[in-house]
């Protein structure tokens, strides 16, 4: 149970609890990896940083349980890491189920006063617990950093000649070293020991070089010779095993403004007491020359000492010149989403009060109110990108989420999967990420379910036993695409269309293209499952996944070849705030579309542009381009006085439409529709101009499709 001496400062436990998540999900990620088989020891290493990182919070702001669970964990990782003990893809499942009651802890203490948790928490935590712990042997278990087994250390030893007018005997100390190790070997020393003329017999000339086998640190053995530590000169090298372990542990120190001394004292392989030493022979360094103004650095005068051995010393020296570049880099902060939407939106009509301004100094045809205007104009653009720059995130992170899920689906159905991202660097706004991460669980489960089939299936097929799932993501044409791929079964073209007639979706009669039949898996309920299970096969989620998008101002596109597999293909917008649009008008009213989408426009004749009878087609340059006239389409009674084709792409295909005038570039800040104009199905939000009119945002995805139709605009 949770101590309650929290902190006062909730800002700084809110921080806690959102970075401690970062850190799971870091670790989440990791642990995959290594299940894949790539053992790395820095990947070790991270994982155990997580841990750490979190344990320690968690302590600092009196969250006991998280602490004492986590401290569990933290032991068997480190024990992995010594290679004491080796992990396996049943440790790792453990783990993963740990990384998930940590996230329920934190989410528990982030939403909840009280501190006692529920029986059936208690009981998952009491579980988890008992499971890590059969990993460890009795003893096993480490906390004290620096700890070694069975491996000698080296102790060279020199007394002082007056240490026996002290009244100290050197056999003693030595003696006492037999109490908490075996001394393997030991050799006199005698280099200091003057010619007979010259010898005193109260004076002490000896010197030891000492092998000595003990289960300690370095601590440990200089408490030995604490009382005649002033009257002896001692250097404790560890075990060369050991040597390599404290340098790794120096590398997983975290980013700290470490000096030299605090960095090896905080391993353990150099005391207090010799960083003491080390001080003061710096300080006497300077006394010695004071012309100097250069202080000789501690690391060397503790190397020079032959305190700590050459190569822990310069792992540390590494590490320090690490810490210092990365403290040149650019730092980030955390911002409330909240705010940044505000600040959206207060720039979005600050541009709507631009253009104006804009049309308002037109009028007044001043030079200079007009170039200040302008000016104005291209500063508030800059503001615009700049901010809408800080919401894009990339989209990796949202990829590597579901390789957790695809871990644990491959599982439970026997399946086994490979998974490739490609694209992870490609951005869109923060708000469509999180959009449309149900989309896409939905669209993973279903190709793991009813696409991919078990390995003795596919390897009945002439595949490989393990499936393949890519998801994708790139640019075009003014937006993202994202793709879910996989070499499953593909679509049964028949019994899709089975499934319809039966549901009384379509005649039996009915003529219908094979693009045709595959949009009927979008429709509510639409299932071909024989047996429901609790992946998929109740017939909710595709719908799902086609109502979500279309939601987002986007199109879901679906290919799929029998016995090959099957591609989802998902459009969307870059943003859904504020966009360069390219304004058009038709009759008294006007209208945008994304600039972004816009190849051309060109003014035509009427005798140029041939009717329906011709099919809707114009040859540009020679291509055949489809058109529509919106006037008509929007059954606008009028006659316009001239005509001009805007030529737009969509997902690599084009068409023209024909409006009366083109007002060029407009920066629109997009309004989305109330609940009241929702059923709108070639407008996808409004906008307001300068002068205060609506003008409503041109759907080009669903306009495309009505003008080419399905099989046009699927055949890429």
């Amino acid at each position: 149970m949770a101590s309650g001496k929290h902190f006062d400062n909730r800002e700084a436990i809110n921080t806690f609890f959102i970075e401690g998540r970062d850190i799971l999900e870091n670790m989440e990620s990791d642990l995959i990896t290594l299940e894949k088989g790539e053992m790395d020891d820095e990947i070790l290493n991270s994982i155990f940083r997580c841990a750490h990182t979190i344990k320690g919070t968690a302590g600092m702001f009196g969250f006991e349980e998280i602490e004492s669970f986590t401290h569990i964990m933290e032991s068997l990782l480190d024990d992995v890491r010594k290679k004491e003990i080796l992990i396996n893809s049943e440790m790792i499942s453990l783990l993963l189920q740990c990384k998930d009651f940590m996230g329920a802890m934190l989410d528990f203490f982030q939403n909840n006063e009280s501190t006692l948790m529920s029986d059936e928490m208690s009981g998952t935590g009491i579980m988890l617990r008992e499971r890590l712990m059969q990993y460890f042997e009795k003893g096993n278990e480490y906390g004290d950093t620096g700890k070694v087994t069975n491996q000698s250390w080296h102790i060279s030893l020199r007394f002082h000649e007056n240490v026996f007018k002290v009244g100290l005997d050197p056999q003693s100390f030595i003696s006492y070293l037999n109490k908490i190790g075996k001394i393997v070997n030991i050799v006199s020393v005698k280099d200091s020991l003057p010619s007979f003329s010259e010898y005193i017999p109260a004076d002490c000339y000896l010197g030891f070089e000492i092998k000595f086998l003990a289960d300690t640190t370095k601590e440990k053995i200089q408490d030995v010779f604490e009382y005649v530590q002033d009257d002896c000169s001692i250097r404790i090298i560890p075990p060369q095993s050991t040597i390599d372990d404290f340098v790794k542990l120096i590398q997983e120190l975290p980013e700290e403004n470490f000096k030299i001394g605090d960095m090896l004292t905080k391993i353990g392989t150099l005391t207090e007491t010799e960083l003491n030493q080390a001080l003061k022979l710096q300080k006497s360094s300077v006394a010695e020359d004071l012309e100097k103004s250069d202080i000789k650095p501690l690391g060397q005068i503790i190397m020079e000492s032959n305190m700590v051995p050459r190569q822990i010393i310069e792992a540390a020296l590494q590490k320090q010149e690490s810490i210092r570049k990365n403290s040149e880099k650019v730092h980030t902060i955390r911002v409330d989403a909240n705010k940044l939407d505000i600040l959206i939106n207060l720039i979005g009509e600050l541009v709507i009060t631009s253009s104006n301004v804009s049309q308002l100094s037109e009028k007044t045809r001043s030079n200079e109110l007009i170039e200040s205007v302008s000016e104005m104009t291209r500063l508030i653009e800059n503001i615009r990108d700049s901010t809408m720059n800080v919401r894009m995130v990339q989209i990796g992170e949202t990829f590597r989420k579901y390789e957790r899920i695809i871990r644990d689906l491959s599982k439970e159905t026997g399946k086994e999967i490979n998974l490739e991202m490609h694209g992870g660097e490609t951005e869109l706004d923060k708000t469509l990420v999180e959009k449309i991460a149900d989309p896409l669980t939905h669209l993973i489960r279903n190709a793991i379910d009813h696409g991919i089939g078990k390995p003795d299936e596919r390897a009945a097929m002439g595949k490989s036993r393990a499936g393949n799932l890519k998801l994708n993501a790139f640019h075009e044409t003014g937006g993202i695409v994202i793709e879910v791929i996989d070499d499953g079964n593909g679509l049964d073209r028949e019994k899709i269309l089975n499934k319809a007639v039966e549901k009384g979706l379509v005649s039996a009669a009915h003529q219908l293209s094979e693009t045709e039949i595959f949009q009927f898996i979008f429709e509510p309920g639409f299932s071909t499952a024989e047996k429901i299970t609790n992946i998929s096969g109740r017939g909710v989620g595709m719908d799902v996944v086609r109502n979500n998008i279309e939601l987002l101002r986007g199109t879901v596109i679906l290919k799929s070849e029998k016995g090959a597999g099957t591609t989802v293909r998902i459009h969307l917008p870059l943003t859904l705030a504020i966009i360069d649009g390219f304004l058009i008008q038709l009759g008294s009213d006007f209208y945008v579309i994304p600039l972004d989408m816009v190849v051309e426009c060109i003014e035509v004749e009427k005798a140029d542009i041939k009717g329906k009878e011709a099919g809707n087609f114009i040859n540009m340059r020679g291509e055949v381009l489809p058109f529509m006239r919106l006037r008509e389409f929007f059954n606008l009674t009028y006659e316009p006085v001239r005509e001009n084709i805007v030529v737009v792409e969509y997902a690599q295909k084009k068409a023209g439409l024909i409006v009366d005038k083109p007002h060029g570039e407009f920066q629109t800040v997009v309004k989305p529709f109330g609940r009241l104009f929702k059923s709108l199905k070639w407008v996808s939000g409004s906008t307001i101009l300068g002068n205060g009119q609506v003008a409503l945002i041109l759907d080009i995805p669903k306009l495309i499709h009505e003008l080419q139709g399905m099989e046009i605009f699927l055949n890429s």
